[in-house]
């Protein structure tokens, strides 16, 4: 039975958790999307002997038999691997669109690695800024990112999560057309700005992938009694105009 929650909402996670726990499950699979609701969540699932997979994002020795998703860190390294190939010089822009940055774990461990990769390649003509956007819900999110844009002259963003066609928007009614950028995740609106060549890569995290391997480890711990690896990375795929047609779950 699956629980969901709202990704810019740390109480609706906790309002989910508290569903969960009511139901006293045999295993359970879980996004620690919000470090600090999910640590108390996890609390509550050891008195309860209740064993948890991560998925898509990991929280480091919380007692998880296991761990399903990309190394989030090396993730944040490819996308600046493929900015500076791209973006021989000129400043870049970390884009965040979360609230409470320090309570998401994912994201922070993406920009972490992208920093890594220009520091430790000495990349020196490029100069690295980050923002963050805390609330989309009506346009004026735009008017402070377009003024870090114009004031810093960004000519490379990144974006660290699914919703880099907010960016795309942005750049497509200002006509910022020597802008190159890179998001993560196949949604339909992500895809719109990669065929308009908006947006220049696309990192993939295979979800159906994670889904079906993290129910056959709880399935595997649970009913088989079987002992699983602690950790099962997936792919990390970059995704164009020119494959993206090719991958699953986005049509």
């Amino acid at each position: 039975m699956p629980f969901t929650f709202n990704q810019s909402d740390p109480n609706s996670f906790e309002e989910a958790a508290q569903k969960v726990l009511k139901l006293n499950p045999d295993g359970l699979v879980l996004a620690p999307f919000f470090r600090k609701e999910s640590l108390r969540f996890i609390d509550k699932l050891k008195q309860q002997n209740i064993p948890f997979v991560f998925i898509d994002s990991e929280i480091k020795n919380a007692g998880q038999i296991g761990y399903i998703g990309q190394d989030s860190y090396q993730s944040g390294k490819v996308s600046g691997k493929l900015l500076d190939m791209i973006l021989p010089d000129g400043n870049v822009l970390v884009v965040h669109f979360a609230k409470e940055m320090d309570n998401q774990n994912h994201l922070v461990q993406r920009e972490k690695g992208f920093y890594d990769w220009f520091s430790e390649n000495n990349r020196n003509k490029h100069n690295l800024f980050t923002t963050e956007v805390p609330d989309t819900t009506d346009e004026s999110w735009m008017q402070p990112v377009l003024k870090v844009i114009q004031k810093k002259n960004i000519k490379g963003i990144f974006v660290t999560n699914s919703k880099v066609f907010y960016i795309g928007q942005l750049v497509e009614k200002l006509k910022l057309n020597d802008v190159k950028m890179i998001g993560h995740d196949l949604l339909r609106e992500n895809i719109a700005y990669l065929n308009k060549e908006i947006v220049h890569f696309l990192i993939c995290q295979r979800p159906e992938e994670q889904g079906y391997n993290s129910i056959n480890k709880i399935f595997r711990h649970v009913v088989q009694k079987r002992a699983t690896a602690e950790k099962n990375y997936t792919s990390i795929d970059i995704v164009t105009k020119e494959n993206a047609e090719y991958y699953k779950g986005f049509k």
